[in-house]
Formats: structure tokens, sequence, C-alpha cells
């Protein structure tokens, strides 16, 4: 990590492991990283809000869905730091990476609910996948997060 990034905050931020009835994932493709990764839908928390509900806000506001209901909120906080390439760049340089609180959500509504198309838009397309693809197509300075991820999503869901 460059030196004049190191004392940096990590910014506090929240992800959503969307489930459908067939327990698979959804992950979408950022606008601004079009290259084969994808992400489940994260983002940040405005200062006093609650975790879940900035989960279920930023989840609207990628993918325009409502219809869910809380699995389980994960224990503790995942956490990763940007690569050398984006410090500075992302979030107009004022954190060195993020520090997540992430919630399982299983999706109750119908797939032509799901619009990426939104007010800000962040993703190009998204999809759903096996749990076990997580790992597989994430970008690499989130991998850890995404492992963790994994791992606590078979416990819960006995896979």
């Amino acid at each position: 990590m460059q030196k004049q990034y190191q004392n940096l905050p990590l910014r506090t931020g929240v992800g959503i492991v969307l489930i459908n009835k067939d327990n698979k994932v959804f992950v979408a493709k950022r606008i601004d990283n079009p290259k084969n990764f994808w992400q489940m839908p994260q983002g940040g928390v405005d200062k006093n809000e609650n975790f879940f509900k900035a989960a279920l806000r930023e989840l609207k506001e990628e993918t325009s869905i409502t219809n869910v209901s809380l699995i389980k909120e994960i224990d503790g906080y995942t956490t990763y730091n940007l690569p050398d390439h984006l410090l500075g760049i992302i979030w107009k340089g004022k954190f060195k990476g993020q520090k997540q609180k992430w919630y399982v959500l299983r999706f109750n509504g119908n797939d032509s609910e799901i619009n990426i198309n939104t007010v800000k838009p962040e993703f190009l397309s998204w999809k759903w996948i096996e749990i076990d693809r997580l790992t597989d197509v994430v970008v690499d300075f989130k991998l850890k997060v995404y492992e963790q991820i994994k791992i606590e999503l078979k416990k819960l869901l006995l896979i």
C-alpha cells in the first residue's frame, strides 16, 4: 500500500447476499469495471444510518429490489483494502478500503422485478450463480471477503 494512503480510514459499508428460491446468489457486473468480474450488491452507510436499513436502501438503489426477507445478519465485519492502482481514485481518495456488515436476504419476488437501469446505474448486467462460483467471479482484492461469505452461506444453508 502506498505510504500516503496507509493512514486513511476504512469506509463503513454494507453488503447484501441475495438468495433466490433455488439458493442461487445474485451478482452483477459493474459499469466502471466491465471486465468479467461480478459482485454482490454493496455500498456505503450514511452517518447515523442503521446498517440493515442501509443494506435495504443500497439494494433498492442498485437493483430496484424491495421484495426481500432477512435470513441472517452475518456476525462481525469483513474488510478489504483497495489495490495500489485504485488508491486515491475510488471514493475520492478518502478511504483505503472498506469495513462491511453483511446481510443474507431471501428474494421473494420475480426476476422481472429486478431493474439495474436505476437513477444512478452501477451495473451493466446481472445473473444468478451457484454459491460455489462466488469466488470464481469476484475481483481479486475482494476475494477474501467472498471466501468468508461463501463459508457462512454453506453453514447457513447446510450445503
